[in-house]
């Protein structure tokens, strides 16, 4: 058998270098492509058919695209890839941390989620076992899995879709700008950011930012 052979996804090339000479000192891993847009990454992920694709969450979804601190980029890029193929191997590998981001991707059907202040060896087990059909989490993302019973955050009661457009309302983008990054008609926002403020009871859309800043998924 050959090299696993990844798809790495990090929007900082500094950084995805970083991370391609740590998995590259490992005889067993080759990177095939790398990627700095989600849109990018799912281009990628149909050319090159990797082992393994390793992400970050925090992306634009194209290129230049105005939403590139928010978390939008990778998570349409994991719904992209999935629908693309089910059985796709996808590794997170973020410093987005704080619930519900981990819940969320991990219920869309990635195989791992790893912090980026993961060391060097952890990083490559990580890759080796999710290429052998297993799963990996990076030991603080394992504690947040294992109370998830117990948090209350009414942010729980959002879809994987859902919580990207609320983050990118909160983030100040249009409906124009949100349906142009996720690939839905301006109608279908509109209709999204109305569930959304159904479920979270919230009746302005000034709400919707304080209630994502109060749990930690923007900066104040």
């Amino acid at each position: 058998m050959g090299p696993i052979r990844v798809l790495l996804a990090d929007d900082h090339p500094v950084v995805r270098d970083g991370f391609q000479r740590i998995l590259e000192s490992d005889e067993r891993i080759r990177i095939i492509a790398s990627a700095s847009s989600g849109y990018e990454a799912f281009e990628q992920f149909r050319a090159k058919k990797p082992d393994i694709v390793v992400l970050d969450l925090t992306m634009p979804s194209q290129a230049g695209a105005p939403e590139s601190s928010s978390i939008s980029g990778g998570m349409e890029a994991i719904r992209r890839i999935l629908a693309q193929d089910s059985r796709a191997r996808v590794l997170v590998l973020s410093s987005c941390e704080t619930r519900p981001y981990p819940s969320q991707v991990i219920g869309a059907g990635v195989k791992g989620y790893l912090t980026k202040r993961c060391a060097p060896a952890e990083l490559i087990e990580a890759v080796v076992k999710v290429h052998s059909g297993e799963r990996y989490f990076s030991p603080s993302i394992q504690d947040q899995l294992d109370d998830s019973a117990t948090d209350r955050s009414p942010v729980n009661q959002l879809s994987s879709r859902e919580l990207q457009i609320f983050i990118m309302l909160a983030d100040g983008h249009s409906v124009a700008q949100i349906a142009e990054a996720v690939f839905l008609s301006p109608k279908t926002i509109h209709a999204h950011r109305s569930n959304i403020k159904r479920k979270l009871d919230l009746k302005a859309n000034g709400e919707i930012v304080h209630l994502a800043m109060r749990h930690g998924l923007i900066d104040p």
